[in-house]
């Protein structure tokens, strides 16, 4: 059998996190630390530290709350407002061809964070699901997170 290494994985495997993540990226000081791309009065924009593919980002509410539909309708539309922006982003920094696109209520649902809404928003290009997920059961994420935090911060200023 062959391996190949991801040490970054060992700190979400071996990290015991206390708090929301979402909420505390909100008093970081630093943004870039966090991976915070954005935010508006009711949402945010912050790369998934344990993407699915290369440039995955995740967009929730200010407001901690785990239900879509108590949801006020001004913070719907700061979720989409940055949900469009994420998009445009990531066309012009990472060229995907399509995206995954979607949300997850709820433990049963697949939601790592059940008590904070948030739309995760994937880029997809043709060819990058290949035998690595299905024979290796390993995903292999082409750059860094840094490196591609600095494009999407870069590409959000163009747009």
């Amino acid at each position: 059998m062959k391996r190949i290494w991801a040490p970054w994985r060992f700190e979400y495997l071996g990290s015991a996190q206390t708090g929301c993540f979402f909420c505390q990226s909100l008093e970081a000081g630093d943004p870039a630390k966090v991976l915070l791309l954005a935010r508006n009065r009711h949402a945010l924009m912050i790369m998934n530290r344990y993407p699915y593919n290369s440039g995955h980002v995740m967009i929730a509410t200010r407001r901690h709350i785990g239900h879509y539909d108590k949801l006020r309708a001004s913070e719907i539309k700061a979720l989409d407002d940055l949900l469009i922006r994420a998009i445009k982003a990531l066309k012009l920094a990472l060229k995907p061809q399509g995206f995954n696109i979607g949300i997850n209520q709820g433990a049963v649902a697949g939601a790592g964070v059940i008590d904070h809404i948030h739309i995760h928003c994937v880029p997809r290009w043709t060819g990058d699901t290949n035998y690595m997920p299905v024979i290796g059961d390993t995903k292999v994420v082409s750059d860094s997170l840094e490196n591609t935090y600095t494009m999407l911060i870069q590409a959000l200023k163009k747009i």
